[in-house]
């Protein structure tokens, strides 16, 4: 028995060395090929300018930041309040053979293929958008909506659970000063599982800000800072591999620093996931 735990003791071992190794690898990677580039080009003139045109030595990575920023932002202002209020009434107000019924269908989302949200999106959405707002359909607002539907299962998961975590007799408490359920639940159990509903927003950002092939699809891909949720943009994942297939010198090292730069949004989201989970135990 003893050999036996000593094996799976150094399986295991070697498992997380791997996985850590893996992570510096890739680290090592990024930042040994993108900061040269960021230098090469000036700091100041990678980050903050405003034309990406390899052809005339021109890298400027602004736009895609602000294009990554603004789908991110607009799938929270969509998904949010459909994410949280369906987490809320999975945990305390659905029926039994509903919550089957709905959280099946919840985890079936997360498992659908990103190229399968892609073409969903442009069969029915950006026509819908070009229908109704006006323009060509590919859009900020496209991808937004199409970012909301994608980071719902992370949300309502992550939040849900946070619900059930509360402590029963919370709910009990208030109901007994005469509160009735609807505000017992939002009241005291919603703000007693903030931390937890705050890391599954945070997890939603990471899906979001990370998402690449749906959002190439229906983003329209234009590397501008837009006037209007009606136009086009590209994100930093777009750029990436839109144009790493036949980038090269100097072209190639500026979209290995693209990524860098988006390894740091991901880096800067799980520091705050992992503050946000470490202020209290919901």
């Amino acid at each position: 028995m003893k050999v036996k735990e000593n094996l799976f003791k150094y399986l295991f071992l070697l498992c997380s060395i791997f996985s850590i190794f893996s992570v510096l690898l890739i680290c090592l990677f990024l930042f040994a090929n993108g900061l040269p580039a960021i230098h090469k080009i000036g700091f100041a003139d990678f980050l903050l300018g405003t034309k990406w045109k390899p052809a005339n030595n021109l890298y400027g990575i602004f736009p895609m930041i602000a294009g990554s920023l603004y789908v991110t932002a607009g799938a929270l202002i969509i998904g949010l309040p459909v994410g949280l209020m369906t987490s809320v009434f999975l945990s305390k107000f659905c029926p039994a053979w509903l919550h089957k019924i709905l959280k099946s269908a919840i985890n079936l989302l997360a498992g659908i293929p990103s190229v399968v949200y892609g073409f969903f999106a442009l069969m029915i959405i950006v026509p819908f958008v070009r229908d109704i707002f006006g323009g060509n359909g590919s859009s900020i607002l496209s991808a937004s909506l199409l970012l909301a539907m994608m980071i719902l299962p992370t949300i309502v998961s992550v939040s849900e659970s946070s619900l059930n975590a509360v402590p029963q007799n919370y709910y009990e408490g208030a109901r007994a000063l005469g509160a009735s359920h609807e505000r017992s639940v939002f009241s005291i159990v919603v703000p007693a599982a903030k931390s937890g509903i705050m890391a599954g927003v945070i997890l939603g950002i990471g899906r979001a800000i990370g998402e690449t092939m749906a959002v190439i699809m229906v983003a329209g891909n234009q590397v501008r800072l837009p006037d209007s949720i009606l136009k086009g943009v590209r994100t930093l994942t777009a750029n990436i591999v839109i144009e790493m297939g036949y980038a090269a010198d100097l072209h190639r090292e500026a979209l290995i620093a693209t990524g860098v730069v988006l390894f740091a949004f991901i880096l800067l989201i799980n520091l705050t996931f992992n503050l946000v989970k470490n202020r209290g135990p919901v």
